[in-house]
């Protein structure tokens, strides 16, 4: 009886010792995969939410420009068509 209660007790610590190499294992493999898309990734030319956020307002804003440019030219263009 009490050796069946030592078995069962040595096979209790190999399962804890297995799972935590598991865990330690588990933990070596994201840091590795971590630390390839992170060099992945800094070798795309990516940009910054907030560089990208800056750059769309630009857009935004040349855009209303360039529609407000382009009303004004049809009006400046009608005003000569109608000059004799």
């Amino acid at each position: 009886m009490q050796s069946d209660n030592r078995i069962l007790d040595d096979m209790a610590k190999v399962a804890t010792g297995t799972l935590g190499s598991l865990t330690g294992l588990r933990a070596e493999i994201e840091a590795k995969v971590q630390q390839q898309l992170e060099r992945l990734l800094g070798r795309m030319n990516l940009v910054s939410r907030e560089e990208f956020e800056t750059m769309k307002q630009v857009a935004q804003e040349a855009r209303a420009e360039q529609i407000k440019l382009e009303r004004r030219l049809q009006e400046i263009e009608r005003k000569l068509a109608n000059i004799p």
